[in-house]
């Protein structure tokens, strides 16, 4: 459904079942589980879908090896549990990830963490080689049964150093485990958002929209791209904002029927680093290491750059987050521990992006002890009006359990009864994956007339949603992106199907254009024109948005024009859109 046609449903049928408003990686989860039961649901959000603490998580998909010093066994193995669910689910965006952890004590730690798994210490502390090793045990036990990837073993010093050369020479031994990684989180996202679609009956989500409820008791959908308001009768309201839930609650009730503050979120920065001496030394894998401080970093190959961070500062404010020069200082610092003969030049941070964990409120001193679990509450209104489930919490692998807790919740307030299961539903292109990848490119290629690496770009994205769109290239003139391995009609088909209404929908999040380091102004300016052509802009709002895009791209990810410029050299390989040879 298109955006109009949406809202022009809604003036003519106002009731729905649900409301969910936040659009991210949670919201779109109930907002699916609850479209697959056959209820009639509208999604809400007022950026862009997956633009939050969705856009900004550390790219792992993991069990959450340090919450064990916090007594969360339930949340590490419910995480287990759902990681190994999205390597079935989504293949073709989490993969498996080896994870080295370089130790530099034998036993230290091991006291200082059973005060902490007792709650008699906030402060974090060095973990010695016995103390992670008690820890992966544990990880390895709670997986025994599936047993997915290899045990943990653990590396001498001199091992450990004649494969990671560049390591910190004082380390005692390392431990490797296997957790894994996701390579496109806003992407899966939107295919979580279009499986919901599939339900066919009453899906609706509108995306730069908010819900406001006015002095009259009433809720309308205001619709900020055509600037359009209507009435929204819902049964039930799910509040699914993460770090902006007390100030969504704030437009849902009176001031005397508001709840008592539900979130304490703290921020998390990480830096995208262009260095290929950094990257080479990880030989591909993640290196979970921790600080001078204690505190828990990680750096890993990304895209062909790596990823770093992170930090974990209280906020008050979500919508201003930003990844301040103390914490790219703290990162780098934390780089310069760890590999210490590996210098980090300013330039070389092609990206940078910061965003919210939504925990729950706590007065805890130490935001490390702040839990990671989840769990939702219903509120009724003492005014009138419909009840609103909040959900509180949660980490980015765990979004399919809790969107199913929150579902279930809504299910049982709204006496119904839940018909599908989402727990082994393969998402978006991880559908009918293929077990020989090579024989479906070469006969997907030859059915579509495309070249045979054109088509492995395509998979390398979609998955097997890529059948869709190489149609969709196939069927016009194509022409390859300034610098890039996308394609313009490939460009053209995201637009069209995805909800594109900003360039940084585009650029930042469907596509990995920008947090890869590739964009480049002149693949900037070809997208943009691209994208007002579709939309039928004018020149002048062409130019507002190309502003607004960069000051964007500037403030938030610490990437400004001559940045943009410099990069415009070609590409040593060019997007292939041509069709297939012979």
């Amino acid at each position: 459904m298109k955006r109009q046609e949406i809202l022009d449903g809604l003036r003519q049928s106002p009731k729905v079942d649900v409301c969910v408003i936040g659009g991210g990686i949670n919201g779109i989860s109930v907002f699916r589980e609850l479209a697959l039961q056959g209820l009639s649901v509208l999604l809400v959000e007022k950026h862009d879908y997956c633009s939050g603490a969705s856009s900004a998580l550390s790219r792992m998909v993991h069990g959450g090896l340090r919450y064990l010093e916090n007594g969360e066994f339930k949340l590490v193995q419910e995480s287990l549990v759902e990681r190994d669910r999205l390597l079935r689910n989504a293949p073709h965006y989490v993969a498996p990830l080896p994870t080295t952890v370089p130790v530099f004590d034998i036993f230290s730690g091991l006291g200082n963490g059973i005060v902490r798994f007792l709650g008699l210490s906030r402060r974090p502390s060095r973990r010695g080689a016995v103390a992670i090793k008690v820890g992966l045990s544990i990880y390895d036990f709670l997986t025994r049964k599936r047993a997915l990837m290899p045990r943990h073993q653990f590396r001498g010093r001199r091992t450990t150093l004649a494969k990671w050369p560049a390591l910190n020479p004082d380390i005692k031994s390392s431990a490797t485990y296997f957790d894994a990684w996701v390579s496109h989180p806003e992407r899966l996202g939107i295919e979580l958002l279009q499986d919901g679609f599939s339900a066919k009956f009453g899906a609706m989500a509108l995306n730069y929209a908010e819900l406001r409820r006015t002095e009259d008791g009433q809720y309308r959908v205001e619709d900020q791209i055509g600037g359009a308001s209507v009435s929204v009768e819902p049964a039930l309201i799910i509040n699914a904002t993460g770090g902006w839930i007390d100030l969504a609650n704030q437009t849902l009730f009176s001031p005397e029927a508001r709840p008592s503050p539900l979130m304490g979120g703290t921020k998390g920065s990480h830096l995208i680093i262009d260095n290929a001496d950094l990257r080479d030394a990880l030989v591909d894998h993640m290196i979970y290491y921790e600080n001078e401080d204690g505190r828990i970093c990680i750096l890993f190959p990304y895209l062909g750059k790596v990823l770093v961070g992170s930090t974990d500062i209280r906020v008050d404010d979500p919508e201003t987050v930003r990844c301040e020069a103390d914490e790219r200082d703290y990162i780098l610092q934390s780089l310069a521990f760890v590999l210490p003969g590996i210098p980090i030049r300013p330039e070389q941070i092609a990206f940078q992006f910061s965003g919210v964990r939504p925990l729950p409120a706590s007065t805890d001193s130490f935001t490390g002890r702040i839990p990671r679990d989840h769990f939702c509450t219903l509120v009724e209104p003492k005014d009138g009006g419909p009840p609103v489930l909040c959900m509180i919490g949660g980490k980015w692998t765990t979004f399919r359990s809790f969107g199913e807790l929150a579902a279930d919740m809504a299910l049982a307030k709204l006496g119904r009864r839940r018909r599908v299961a989402t727990t082994d539903r393969p998402i978006g292109g991880g559908r009918a994956f293929p077990a020989n990848a090579f024989a479906w490119l070469t006969q997907m290629a030859a059915n579509k007339g495309l070249s045979g690496g054109r088509m492995a770009e395509l998979f390398a994205r979609y998955g097997t949603d890529a059948e869709a769109i190489a149609g969709f290239t196939a069927a016009g003139p194509d022409a390859a992106l300034p610098h890039a391995g996308y394609s313009m009609r490939e460009l053209q088909f995201l637009i069209r199907e995805e909800a594109v209404e900003h360039l940084d929908d585009l650029l930042l999040r469907r596509t990995t254009l920008a947090v890869s380091g590739e964009l480049t102004l002149d693949m900037m300016d070809a997208a943009l024109d691209l994208l007002a052509q579709e939309k039928r802009w004018t020149l002048a709002h062409r130019a507002r948005e190309r502003d607004r895009f960069l000051t964007l791209l500037n403030q938030r990810h610490g990437v400004d024009e001559d940045m943009l410029s410099a990069r415009n050299e070609p590409r040593s390989t060019e997007c292939d859109t041509t069709a297939k040879s012979g």
